[in-house]
């Protein structure tokens, strides 16, 4: 097992990995900005270090820091949580260069599944369905116009490196789209540092379902059922909830398989989610991979009885999963908000 992993996070997902370290016998070092000083996250650390002054840029968002952080205490390991850094293949290539585990995928991986556009690519040939739009990214206004023209109105541009809701915009006419591109650009820009864009088909009514993968080094990638994050503002989030009453059993094989071939297709390691959009007929498209584990994990804990912290530590070390496929039940019921 690793012996000191370094949280490269804050607040609430900081004490999750903490207490999951804790648990698994692992020794843990806290990292703070100038602002979070006083934060419960410091507070309840056996360890931490000020990695740097409060905008989230000149600290969590500061590979530098971080990694000068867990290579002056002795970590072995980096758990980027969620937000911040975790989906940043260089931040993962960079934690390995130092001889620091990654607590997460590796760096390809997360250039394969964490591109939108290049993650529609990838599933396309691994057979997965996936949602009408355009090949990989588009480059202008024209080539949007053509392709929504292919598919028909209504369509999403969304950003390539998007997340959050952010970079997302809705189109019912060709007269929407230039705006849209323009709007949809700069905003991926500024929240991504990333201005590509892809577009796909607007599926009206759907329902938003995500599948919850792990995978480790040994080939073994498993499903833990779905989560319905149906219940959005503004492209966020704001229910979760697992099980979803409109997936029988038969419906839920069909999807848990296409995501654990999503994430074989990836060569994926370590925990991760695959997005679809769940149609009322049954039929169902996949829309996104995202390579971390995410905000409304506890739900999937909750129904399956698996610590999936405990399982990001267990691949980590270079350890089988706990648990396989034919082990997981979903008992009862959660929900978050």
């Amino acid at each position: 097992m690793l012996k000191r992993v370094l949280i490269a996070n804050r607040g609430e997902i900081a004490l999750r990995v903490r207490r999951a370290c804790r648990e698994a016998g692992i020794e843990t070092v806290s990292v703070y900005s100038q602002a979070d000083a006083e934060a419960l996250h410091v507070q309840l650390a056996t360890r931490s270090v000020c990695i740097g002054p409060p905008r989230a840029a000149d600290s969590y968002l500061n590979p530098t820091a971080l990694l000068s952080a867990a290579i002056a205490t002795g970590c072995d390991g980096l758990h980027p949580g969620y937000g911040f850094l975790s989906e940043n293949p260089e931040f993962a290539d960079a934690c390995a260069e130092n001889g620091i585990t990654f607590i997460g995928p590796s760096g390809d991986a997360i250039r394969k599944a964490g591109s939108k556009s290049a993650a529609r690519d990838l599933m396309r040939a691994a057979g997965v369905p996936v949602t009408p739009g355009s090949d990989g990214p588009i480059s202008s206004v024209e080539d949007a116009l053509a392709v929504a023209e292919t598919v028909g109105y209504p369509v999403l541009l969304k950003a390539s490196a998007g997340g959050g809701g952010r970079g997302i915009r809705r189109c019912d006419s060709a007269k929407d789209l230039p705006d849209a591109y323009a709007a949809a650009k700069a905003e991926a820009n500024a929240c991504f540092g990333n201005d590509e864009m892809y577009l796909e088909k607007l599926v009206l009514e759907p329902r938003h379902i995500e599948f919850q993968i792990m995978a480790d080094s040994f080939g073994n990638v498993i499903h833990l059922g779905e989560r319905d994050c149906s219940i959005q503002r503004n492209h966020q989030k704001m229910i979760e909830e697992s099980p979803c009453v409109a997936i029988d059993d038969t419906l839920r094989e069909r999807m848990g398989s296409a995501a654990v071939r999503a994430a074989k297709a990836a060569h994926y390691v370590n925990a991760g989610t695959i997005e679809f959009l769940l149609e009322p007929d049954g039929n169902f498209y996949f829309m996104e991979m995202n390579t971390r584990i995410q905000v409304e994990h506890p739900v999937t804990e909750w129904v399956t009885g698996v610590d999936l912290i405990q399982e990001q530590l267990r691949v980590a070390s270079g350890m089988p999963l706990s648990v396989t496929q034919e082990e997981v039940r979903l008992s009862g019921h959660a929900i978050e908000c």
